[in-house]
Protein backbone atom coordinates (compact mmCIF):
# COMPACT_ATOMS: atom_id res chain seq x y z
CA UNK A 1 0.00 0.00 0.00
CA UNK A 2 2.72 2.09 0.61
CA UNK A 3 4.87 1.77 -2.84
CA UNK A 4 4.25 3.78 -5.39
CA UNK A 5 2.89 1.76 -8.02
CA UNK A 6 3.35 3.47 -11.62
CA UNK A 7 0.11 3.04 -14.13
CA UNK A 8 1.23 1.55 -16.72
CA UNK A 9 -1.62 1.01 -19.87
CA UNK A 10 -1.54 -1.73 -22.29
CA UNK A 11 -3.03 -1.48 -25.20
CA UNK A 12 -4.31 -3.92 -28.27
CA UNK A 13 -4.59 -2.02 -31.19
CA UNK A 14 -7.32 -2.60 -33.46
CA UNK A 15 -7.96 -1.33 -36.68
CA UNK A 16 -11.03 0.49 -34.94
CA UNK A 17 -10.12 3.71 -33.87
CA UNK A 18 -12.64 5.44 -31.54
CA UNK A 19 -12.52 9.59 -31.73
CA UNK A 20 -12.11 11.36 -28.95
CA UNK A 21 -14.85 13.51 -27.98
CA UNK A 22 -13.51 16.67 -28.35
CA UNK A 23 -15.59 19.62 -26.39
CA UNK A 24 -15.22 20.35 -22.49
CA UNK A 25 -17.73 22.24 -20.35
CA UNK A 26 -16.72 23.40 -17.28
CA UNK A 27 -18.40 23.96 -13.77
CA UNK A 28 -18.44 24.13 -10.39
CA UNK A 29 -20.66 22.43 -8.36
CA UNK A 30 -19.09 22.34 -5.36
CA UNK A 31 -16.42 24.33 -3.47
CA UNK A 32 -15.59 28.09 -4.69
CA UNK A 33 -12.45 28.36 -7.20
CA UNK A 34 -9.87 29.94 -4.79
CA UNK A 35 -8.08 30.95 -8.24
CA UNK A 36 -9.21 32.22 -11.11
CA UNK A 37 -5.35 31.49 -13.04
CA UNK A 38 -5.42 27.96 -11.99
CA UNK A 39 -8.33 27.55 -14.28
CA UNK A 40 -7.66 29.53 -17.03
CA UNK A 41 -4.05 27.29 -17.33
CA UNK A 42 -6.49 24.33 -17.21
CA UNK A 43 -8.46 25.66 -20.37
CA UNK A 44 -5.01 26.28 -22.23
CA UNK A 45 -3.71 23.11 -21.20
CA UNK A 46 -7.19 21.13 -21.96
CA UNK A 47 -6.82 23.26 -25.48
CA UNK A 48 -3.20 21.55 -25.99
CA UNK A 49 -4.84 18.23 -25.85
CA UNK A 50 -7.23 18.97 -28.40
CA UNK A 51 -10.02 19.66 -25.91
CA UNK A 52 -12.36 23.03 -27.00
CA UNK A 53 -13.20 24.29 -23.40
CA UNK A 54 -16.35 26.37 -22.50
CA UNK A 55 -16.26 27.88 -18.60
CA UNK A 56 -19.97 28.22 -17.63
CA UNK A 57 -20.97 31.88 -16.62
CA UNK A 58 -21.19 30.72 -12.85
CA UNK A 59 -18.20 28.58 -12.07
CA UNK A 60 -16.14 31.47 -10.49
CA UNK A 61 -19.13 32.50 -8.28
CA UNK A 62 -17.85 32.54 -4.27
CA UNK A 63 -20.94 31.94 -2.00
CA UNK A 64 -19.50 30.76 2.03
CA UNK A 65 -17.26 27.32 0.62
CA UNK A 66 -19.44 26.85 -2.30
CA UNK A 67 -19.21 27.89 -5.89
CA UNK A 68 -22.04 30.20 -5.81
CA UNK A 69 -25.13 29.53 -4.38
CA UNK A 70 -27.31 26.35 -4.27
CA UNK A 71 -29.70 27.74 -7.15
CA UNK A 72 -26.26 29.33 -8.76
CA UNK A 73 -24.50 26.03 -8.66
CA UNK A 74 -27.92 23.82 -9.87
CA UNK A 75 -28.86 26.07 -12.73
CA UNK A 76 -24.63 25.61 -13.85
CA UNK A 77 -25.36 21.79 -13.76
CA UNK A 78 -28.78 22.42 -15.87
CA UNK A 79 -26.82 24.57 -18.50
CA UNK A 80 -24.26 21.87 -18.95
CA UNK A 81 -27.09 19.33 -19.83
CA UNK A 82 -28.60 21.34 -22.08
CA UNK A 83 -25.50 22.61 -24.10
CA UNK A 84 -24.13 21.44 -26.93
CA UNK A 85 -20.22 20.03 -25.90
CA UNK A 86 -20.12 16.81 -24.78
CA UNK A 87 -17.88 16.65 -22.10
CA UNK A 88 -18.96 18.19 -18.93
CA UNK A 89 -16.07 18.63 -16.29
CA UNK A 90 -16.28 19.46 -12.32
CA UNK A 91 -13.64 22.28 -12.17
CA UNK A 92 -12.60 21.02 -8.71
CA UNK A 93 -14.03 18.73 -5.90
CA UNK A 94 -14.95 20.43 -2.03
CA UNK A 95 -18.19 19.82 -0.45
CA UNK A 96 -21.60 21.10 -1.85
CA UNK A 97 -23.12 18.39 -4.47
CA UNK A 98 -24.57 16.64 -1.37
CA UNK A 99 -27.61 19.40 -0.96
CA UNK A 100 -28.08 19.45 -4.71
CA UNK A 101 -29.04 15.65 -5.37
CA UNK A 102 -33.07 16.06 -4.83
CA UNK A 103 -33.18 19.43 -6.79
CA UNK A 104 -30.84 17.59 -10.16
CA UNK A 105 -32.60 16.47 -12.96
CA UNK A 106 -31.08 13.15 -13.37
CA UNK A 107 -33.06 11.82 -16.13
CA UNK A 108 -31.97 14.65 -18.07
CA UNK A 109 -28.89 14.93 -17.73
CA UNK A 110 -28.99 10.68 -18.23
CA UNK A 111 -30.98 11.55 -21.78
CA UNK A 112 -28.10 14.30 -22.80
CA UNK A 113 -25.57 11.40 -23.28
CA UNK A 114 -22.97 13.95 -22.03
CA UNK A 115 -19.82 12.52 -20.55
CA UNK A 116 -19.90 13.81 -17.00
CA UNK A 117 -16.45 13.99 -15.20
CA UNK A 118 -14.79 14.50 -11.94
CA UNK A 119 -13.71 13.30 -8.45
CA UNK A 120 -13.92 13.38 -4.70
CA UNK A 121 -16.90 15.43 -4.11
CA UNK A 122 -18.24 14.87 -7.36
CA UNK A 123 -18.55 10.62 -6.52
CA UNK A 124 -22.42 11.35 -5.32
CA UNK A 125 -23.25 12.91 -8.55
CA UNK A 126 -21.46 9.85 -10.43
CA UNK A 127 -23.45 7.66 -8.16
CA UNK A 128 -26.28 8.93 -8.00
CA UNK A 129 -27.00 9.09 -11.48
CA UNK A 130 -25.65 5.86 -11.78
CA UNK A 131 -28.57 5.02 -9.34
CA UNK A 132 -31.47 6.92 -10.67
CA UNK A 133 -31.12 5.83 -14.39
CA UNK A 134 -28.11 3.39 -14.84
CA UNK A 135 -26.14 5.91 -16.82
CA UNK A 136 -22.20 5.51 -17.37
CA UNK A 137 -20.39 8.64 -16.31
CA UNK A 138 -16.64 8.84 -15.06
CA UNK A 139 -13.92 8.91 -11.94
CA UNK A 140 -10.94 11.26 -12.96
CA UNK A 141 -9.78 14.27 -13.56
CA UNK A 142 -11.34 17.64 -12.48
CA UNK A 143 -9.66 20.89 -14.45
CA UNK A 144 -7.91 22.37 -11.15
CA UNK A 145 -6.06 19.35 -9.44
CA UNK A 146 -5.41 17.98 -12.73
CA UNK A 147 -4.68 20.21 -15.45
CA UNK A 148 -4.20 23.59 -13.57
CA UNK A 149 -0.87 22.64 -11.54
CA UNK A 150 2.18 24.05 -12.12
CA UNK A 151 3.22 20.57 -13.57
CA UNK A 152 0.89 18.72 -15.49
CA UNK A 153 1.18 14.69 -15.21
CA UNK A 154 1.05 13.53 -18.82
CA UNK A 155 0.09 10.18 -18.18
CA UNK A 156 -2.61 10.98 -16.21
CA UNK A 157 -3.75 13.33 -19.77
CA UNK A 158 -3.15 10.26 -21.66
CA UNK A 159 -5.26 7.86 -19.65
CA UNK A 160 -7.77 10.36 -19.56
CA UNK A 161 -8.14 10.93 -23.61
CA UNK A 162 -7.35 6.96 -24.17
CA UNK A 163 -10.13 6.08 -21.92
CA UNK A 164 -12.75 8.64 -23.46
CA UNK A 165 -11.69 7.39 -26.75
CA UNK A 166 -12.09 3.81 -25.39
CA UNK A 167 -8.59 3.02 -26.65
CA UNK A 168 -7.56 1.91 -23.55
CA UNK A 169 -8.94 -1.67 -22.92
CA UNK A 170 -6.76 -2.81 -20.37
CA UNK A 171 -5.35 -0.51 -17.30
CA UNK A 172 -2.44 -2.66 -15.51
CA UNK A 173 -0.67 -1.25 -12.26
CA UNK A 174 1.32 -2.61 -9.56
CA UNK A 175 -0.64 -4.35 -7.05
CA UNK A 176 2.28 -6.63 -4.89
CA UNK A 177 -0.60 -7.89 -2.08
CA UNK A 178 -3.56 -8.69 -3.96
CA UNK A 179 -6.26 -11.37 -3.76
CA UNK A 180 -6.57 -13.36 -6.14
CA UNK A 181 -9.08 -12.69 -8.37
CA UNK A 182 -10.60 -12.80 -11.34
CA UNK A 183 -13.95 -11.42 -12.36
CA UNK A 184 -16.26 -9.39 -13.92
CA UNK A 185 -19.04 -6.88 -12.45
CA UNK A 186 -20.28 -3.30 -12.75
CA UNK A 187 -17.72 -0.51 -11.75
CA UNK A 188 -18.64 2.10 -9.24
CA UNK A 189 -17.68 3.68 -6.10
CA UNK A 190 -15.10 6.67 -5.62
CA UNK A 191 -14.17 8.77 -2.78
CA UNK A 192 -14.97 6.54 0.16
CA UNK A 193 -16.32 9.38 2.82
CA UNK A 194 -19.03 10.06 0.25
CA UNK A 195 -19.53 6.67 -0.80
CA UNK A 196 -20.59 6.25 3.24
CA UNK A 197 -22.50 9.48 2.91
CA UNK A 198 -25.27 8.23 0.53
CA UNK A 199 -26.03 4.81 2.03
CA UNK A 200 -29.64 4.79 3.32
CA UNK A 201 -30.36 7.16 0.67
CA UNK A 202 -32.33 6.93 -2.98
CA UNK A 203 -28.74 7.94 -4.41
CA UNK A 204 -26.66 4.99 -3.43
CA UNK A 205 -26.69 2.39 -5.91
CA UNK A 206 -27.53 -1.27 -5.10
CA UNK A 207 -24.94 -3.17 -6.91
CA UNK A 208 -24.35 -6.67 -6.38
CA UNK A 209 -21.22 -8.46 -7.88
CA UNK A 210 -19.90 -5.44 -8.08
CA UNK A 211 -15.82 -3.98 -8.42
CA UNK A 212 -16.20 -1.14 -5.70
CA UNK A 213 -12.78 1.43 -6.12
CA UNK A 214 -12.28 3.69 -2.86
CA UNK A 215 -9.83 6.43 -2.52
CA UNK A 216 -9.83 8.98 0.22
CA UNK A 217 -7.39 12.47 1.18
CA UNK A 218 -6.91 13.74 4.40
CA UNK A 219 -8.76 10.75 6.37
CA UNK A 220 -7.06 9.07 9.22
CA UNK A 221 -6.64 5.54 8.84
CA UNK A 222 -9.16 4.86 12.01
CA UNK A 223 -11.91 7.11 10.34
CA UNK A 224 -11.17 5.24 6.64
CA UNK A 225 -11.76 1.61 9.22
CA UNK A 226 -15.04 3.33 10.62
CA UNK A 227 -16.39 3.92 7.40
CA UNK A 228 -14.74 0.41 5.72
CA UNK A 229 -16.94 -0.73 8.38
CA UNK A 230 -20.14 0.81 7.78
CA UNK A 231 -20.37 -0.36 4.32
CA UNK A 232 -19.57 -4.49 5.66
CA UNK A 233 -22.45 -3.88 8.28
CA UNK A 234 -24.69 -2.72 5.47
CA UNK A 235 -23.93 -5.70 3.52
CA UNK A 236 -22.74 -3.57 0.40
CA UNK A 237 -19.18 -5.22 0.97
CA UNK A 238 -20.22 -8.69 0.95
CA UNK A 239 -22.21 -8.27 -2.45
CA UNK A 240 -19.39 -7.47 -4.35
CA UNK A 241 -16.82 -9.54 -6.46
CA UNK A 242 -13.76 -7.15 -5.58
CA UNK A 243 -12.55 -4.01 -3.88
CA UNK A 244 -10.18 -2.51 -5.26
CA UNK A 245 -8.25 0.69 -3.19
CA UNK A 246 -6.81 3.50 -4.93
CA UNK A 247 -4.71 6.00 -2.54
CA UNK A 248 -5.66 6.96 0.62
CA UNK A 249 -3.22 10.11 1.31
CA UNK A 250 -2.23 13.10 3.23
CA UNK A 251 -2.88 12.02 6.85
CA UNK A 252 -0.79 11.70 10.03
CA UNK A 253 -0.19 9.12 12.53
CA UNK A 254 -0.31 9.76 15.87
CA UNK A 255 1.90 7.58 18.81
CA UNK A 256 -0.85 6.26 20.46
CA UNK A 257 -1.75 4.69 16.61
CA UNK A 258 0.83 1.94 18.18
CA UNK A 259 1.44 0.76 14.57
CA UNK A 260 -2.57 0.47 13.47
CA UNK A 261 -1.71 2.54 9.85
CA UNK A 262 -3.11 1.83 6.65
CA UNK A 263 -1.50 -1.73 6.13
CA UNK A 264 -3.39 -2.26 9.48
CA UNK A 265 -7.24 -1.42 8.24
CA UNK A 266 -6.25 -3.21 4.88
CA UNK A 267 -4.90 -6.53 6.83
CA UNK A 268 -8.22 -5.92 9.08
CA UNK A 269 -11.02 -5.97 5.59
CA UNK A 270 -8.75 -9.06 4.19
CA UNK A 271 -9.68 -10.96 7.28
CA UNK A 272 -13.27 -9.02 7.89
CA UNK A 273 -14.93 -9.14 4.58
CA UNK A 274 -14.30 -12.28 2.93
CA UNK A 275 -14.52 -10.58 -0.86
CA UNK A 276 -10.75 -9.90 -2.99
CA UNK A 277 -8.87 -6.92 -1.57
CA UNK A 278 -6.82 -5.13 -4.17
CA UNK A 279 -4.66 -2.47 -3.78
CA UNK A 280 -2.36 -0.46 -5.97
CA UNK A 281 -5.21 1.35 -8.25
CA UNK A 282 -3.35 4.78 -9.72
CA UNK A 283 -6.32 6.67 -8.31
CA UNK A 284 -7.20 9.37 -5.37
CA UNK A 285 -6.02 12.92 -4.39
CA UNK A 286 -2.89 12.20 -6.44
CA UNK A 287 -1.12 13.18 -9.42
CA UNK A 288 -1.12 10.17 -11.28
CA UNK A 289 -4.82 9.03 -12.17
CA UNK A 290 -6.71 6.81 -14.56
CA UNK A 291 -9.62 8.24 -15.72
CA UNK A 292 -12.88 5.88 -14.87
CA UNK A 293 -15.94 4.53 -16.17
CA UNK A 294 -18.56 4.15 -13.09
CA UNK A 295 -21.42 2.35 -14.50
CA UNK A 296 -19.54 -0.05 -16.81
CA UNK A 297 -19.32 -3.72 -16.86
CA UNK A 298 -15.43 -4.28 -16.37
CA UNK A 299 -12.78 -6.98 -16.08
CA UNK A 300 -10.87 -7.63 -13.06
CA UNK A 301 -7.74 -10.16 -13.07
CA UNK A 302 -4.90 -10.09 -10.55
CA UNK A 303 -0.85 -12.43 -11.52
CA UNK A 304 2.66 -12.08 -10.68
CA UNK A 305 1.95 -8.71 -8.36
CA UNK A 306 -0.18 -7.09 -11.18
CA UNK A 307 -3.57 -6.08 -11.37
CA UNK A 308 -5.34 -5.99 -15.30
CA UNK A 309 -8.59 -3.94 -15.23
CA UNK A 310 -10.22 -4.67 -18.27
CA UNK A 311 -12.16 -1.75 -19.28
CA UNK A 312 -12.83 -2.62 -22.94
CA UNK A 313 -13.79 -5.57 -24.04
CA UNK A 314 -14.29 -6.67 -27.73
CA UNK A 315 -16.62 -9.68 -28.69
Amino acid sequence: MTSTSTASSLHDHHSHVHATPDGIYLISPSGAVADPASLDLAKSRLGELGFKTTVDRSALEVHQRFAGTDKQRLAGIARAIKQPLPIVMATRGGYGLSRLLPLIDWQAAADSNKIFIGQSDFTVFNLALLATTGAISYAGPTAIFDFGNKKMDDLTAALFVETLSEELEILSFEAPDADPVDARGILWGGNLAMVASLLGTPWMPQIDGGILFLEDVGEHPFRIERMLTQLWHSGVLARQNAIVLGRFTDYRLAAHDNGYNLDAVVTWLRATVKVPVITGLPYGHVKIKATLPIGKKVGIATEDGMAHLVLHEHA
